[in-house]
């Protein structure tokens, strides 16, 4: 799972620029933009006027046609974290910035995109489709399409493949109904590099944000300010039949505020309910060491909850402030997990925008936060098969991570294929419980009971990380 932080700042549900952890993504840009939380899928713009991306762009005074607004957007994150005081070469609790001291090519992700328009009588339609290259995709796949194409540190995945219908029903703004492949609802990190304003996650974005969904999500516009959203899919990153992990159906319940006080604040309240685990039979690994995670068919009536609340308040134009609240029940786990997370965006100047985040993240039992060791273990988990990994004691985290998004104007003035990111960060995350889960590793073995749970690292890690992105 997955899978916030703002400032006025592209937040689009599909930021099809770049594509969980997730619909309410937030991604960097200058003062000039705007936040929009998630729901409705994206309006067709004004057919007379150009969009940025657009394949076939429209001729003032030529008659319009409805691949007039095709758009296409490709983005390349390369980065880097540095963790000099690491003995495993992993940065504990990290999915994409698990890789310590090593440069990472962690996504070439593109898309090809038309947002929904009116094709007569208040109707209309519109689709994304989404695709990802590279070490995310460890984290990010959906079983069943795709998954296991390439098992190294470069991964293929589908991200995004839905078709989006507006429906002038019930009420006077209508209904939005999205069928297929989406990213999960919650949080607002989202997995394209686009779509966050750090490099590195937060623990919740990272650990209880259901990152891809398949199903049917339906937006009802109840006013011009308040959606209900309602959905109903076949759970976090499976698919259905023998690609899905039992066979009960999962569902988002939730509502999404919009431009309240004057438009400063955009909010919403969502949650993701269902039988999460898998009912297959527990498989050991050859050695022994490794067990599956299946519950046979306990897991059918085991519940997980997620939900989440989120709130953007825009301070002027230039400043924002995002305050996140996430928690996860698990029955089958025992485990509950949750956190509160702030973010602070300043745009200094249109080529320089200040982002500060600070997170305290519980995980009761030690259940949710996890290290996997493998290119495949996270694939391997939701299949039901063994995987190497190492957790942490109970622990209550602390992090806090403070960067700058860099848009070198020197370069992107005189650039016509796309424009360059930079976001050099520095992070502090600490153990405020005593526990000592950082910079080392643990294997199964009869000392601890076959259980690799870490206690003899460090409180803390302190690392400096940073990534580039191209992105048109």
């Amino acid at each position: 799972m997955a899978g916030l932080a703002v400032s006025a700042a592209w937040l689009a549900l599909y930021a099809p620029q770049s594509g969980h952890a997730q619909s309410s993504h937030v991604a960097l840009g200058d003062g000039s933009q705007s936040v929009v939380l998630s729901g409705a899928a994206e309006q067709a713009p004004d057919p007379d006027v150009a969009s940025t991306g657009n394949i076939f762009p429209h001729r003032p005074g030529a008659s319009h046609s409805y691949w007039d607004n095709l758009v296409g957007h490709l983005a390349v994150e390369v980065g880097i974290t540095g963790n000099p005081w690491t003995r495993t070469g992993r940065n504990f609790a990290q999915f994409y910035a698990d890789r310590a001291n090593t440069v990472t090519m962690n996504q070439i992700i593109g898309s090809l995109s038309h947002p929904v328009e009116n094709i007569g009588a208040g109707y209309g339609i519109g689709f994304t489709f989404e695709t990802l290259y590279g070490s995310d995709g460890r984290f990010d796949p959906t079983l069943g399409m795709g998954s296991g194409s390439l098992n190294g540190l470069y991964q293929w995945v589908p991200t995004q493949a839905h078709i989006d219908v507006k429906f002038p029903w019930i009420f006077r703004n209508g209904i939005d109904v999205q069928v297929g492949q989406l990213y999960g609802l919650l949080g607002a990190e989202g997995t394209p590099a686009t779509a966050r304003p750090f490099y590195t996650f937060s623990y919740a974005a990272d650990y209880i944000m259901p990152f891809e969904m398949l199903g049917v999500v339906a937006t009802a516009h109840l006013s011009d300010r308040m959606d209900w959203i309602l959905g109903v899919d076949a759970g976090n990153s499976t698919s259905f039949g023998r690609y899905g992990n039992n066979n009960k159906p999962k569902g988002y319940f939730g509502f999404v505020w919009k431009s309240l006080l004057g438009g400063r604040l955009d909010m919403h309240i969502i949650g993701h309910f269902g039988p999460q685990g898998n009912n297959g039979i527990a498989v050991k690994s050859p050695d022994g060491l490794w067990t599956s995670a299946g519950a046979g068919r306990l897991a059918n009536s085991k519940m997980q909850y997620n939900a989440d609340f989120l709130a953007t308040y825009r301070i002027n134009k230039a400043m924002s402030v995002t305050v996140d609240g996430s928690y996860l029940h698990d029955d089958l786990l025992r485990d509950d997990a949750y956190g509160v997370t702030t973010f602070f965006a300043y745009d200094l100047n249109p080529s320089l925008t200040l982002n500060a985040r600070g997170e305290i993240f519980r995980d009761n039992t030690g259940g949710t936060i996890t290290q996997y060791t493998s290119t495949t273990s996270f694939t391997r988990s939701i299949s039901n098969k063994p995987y190497p990994y190492y957790s942490a004691p109970p622990t209550t985290y602390g992090e806090l991570t403070v960067g700058v998004s860099y848009r070198p104007d020197f370069i992107n003035r005189h650039s016509d294929f796309g424009q360059l990111t930079i976001r050099p960060e520095i992070r502090l995350d600490k153990s405020l419980n005593g526990t000592r889960p950082y910079n080392r590793a643990a294997v199964p073995s009869a000392a601890n009971g076959y259980a690799p749970i870490v206690n003899n690292g460090t409180n803390n890690m302190l690392w400096f990380n940073c990534d580039a992105i191209w992105a048109f």
